[in-house]
């Protein structure tokens, strides 16, 4: 018996892990959606060895190794110990979680890049415990702002226009003219 304990978690051992089965699966999947992906890019003649696909290639293939090693070990029992297993998650924070990703997705086209984001930020900060909404909405708003005018103002990315984001525009607008 001191190969490994008694038949009961030998067994318990060599039996998948349904949850991480599902996440090494998933990863495995991405990173074939990745390849295939990678592979319609158009690539310029000009391109000798190295062209735009390269570092998209090398991430599909580490992504790919990484799903392939939890599936691996998924098959061999899972990577939670038995405490892991026994706890039970909060639904309560992921279901705010998911709000937050929810409303994120269906306010940024109407209200804009910075409102959504500061609603998404609250309601993560929510589902981890905070209770502090208005700090929780100022660090929100401080982080997409410095995300927008990261990317509209310096590279020049539209990501989302609302109220926040066109008042932006006005003041930086006439002080330029």
């Amino acid at each position: 018996m001191a190969s490994g304990g008694t038949p009961q978690e030998r067994f318990a051992r060599l039996r998948p892990a349904i949850g991480e089965t599902i996440i090494g699966a998933g990863v495995l999947v991405l990173a074939i959606v990745m390849v295939w992906q990678t592979l319609s890019i158009p690539v310029s003649p000009i391109y000798a060895q190295v062209g735009p696909t390269i570092v998209p290639i090398i991430t599909a293939l580490a992504l790919g190794m990484l799903g392939i090693l939890l599936l691996v070990d998924a098959v061999q029992g899972g990577w939670q110990t038995a405490e892991e297993k026994e706890v039970t998650p909060d639904r309560t924070a992921l279901l705010w979680i998911i709000a937050g990703l929810v409303l994120n997705v269906l306010l940024i086209t109407s209200a804009g890049f910075t409102i959504a984001s500061v609603i998404l930020f609250v309601c993560v900060a929510r589902g981890f415990g905070s209770k502090a909404i208005v700090r929780d909405a100022l660090i929100g708003a401080a982080f997409a702002l410095v995300a927008y005018i990261g990317f509209a103002k310096t590279l020049g990315i539209n990501i989302g226009s609302g109220l926040v984001e066109n008042a932006i525009e006005r003041v930086i607008g006439s002080e330029g003219g």
